[in-house]
């Protein structure tokens, strides 16, 4: 029988993993899942699977029926559009924050992160570009201090990033693209050009339009 302990770290690993198979969509959306197949996947017994998979539904990632199963959940196109009006809204203010005052260890790590999203872009990694695009936006959120904002934003992260995912597999070589409007926005924000709030509006918004075509 497993203890307080085993169970409680056997339940994150179970949401983990099965998380990770819906964001690489190996779960692909619409499909039905039994309890028996993630069994058997994870090697777990039902209680730590049933704890991940309550922890997913609250997320939206999948839905438990008692008649259908599992079934994994995807963004609609309405709620994908929600999401990045609400990041336009929140990132254009957190650029207006930091503007001006832009300290030099916060520009540090950011040009960390373009050269690590630089490495990552020569050897074609989606995978590793959509966490380190969102690592990007997330440093300047940090930086901005806003508690609320940062916490709106996590919590929409896991499904930005099946999005981003999603999209680049299909066209790789947007990731180009994506990663020059960082890097103009980032030398914008360290010379205190007020260009660089619209920089990021028009980042955004043409990052909504490319999921669309």
């Amino acid at each position: 029988m497993e203890d307080v302990h085993s169970g409680a770290l056997l339940k994150d690993i179970a949401y983990d993993q099965i998380k990770e198979h819906i964001l690489e969509e190996v779960f692909e959306p619409g499909r039905f899942l039994s309890e028996r197949e993630l069994i058997e996947l994870l090697q777990m017994s039902k209680t730590p699977i049933k704890s991940a998979l309550t922890r997913l539904e609250t997320e939206g990632f999948v839905t438990v029926s008692s008649k259908q199963g599992i079934i994994i959940n995807d963004l609609a196109l309405g709620r994908i559009l929600d999401i990045y009006d609400l990041r336009v809204a929140l990132e254009t203010f957190n650029i207006q924050e930091i503007l001006g005052r832009l300290t030099e260890g916060q520009s540090d790590q950011l040009l960390s992160n373009l050269q690590e999203t630089e490495e990552i872009v020569g050897r074609l990694d989606v995978k590793a570009f959509a966490k380190a695009d969102h690592r990007f936006h997330l440093l300047l959120c940090s930086f901005a201090g806003n508690q609320e904002i940062t916490r709106v934003l996590l919590n929409y992260q896991d499904h930005l990033l099946r999005i981003t995912l999603r999209h680049l597999r299909k066209e790789p070589n947007r990731m180009e693209g994506f990663l020059q409007d960082h890097k103009e926005i980032f030398e914008q924000l360290k010379e205190g050009d007020a260009a660089c709030i619209e920089r990021m509006r028009a980042h955004l918004q043409g990052s909504k339009s490319k999921l669309f075509r």
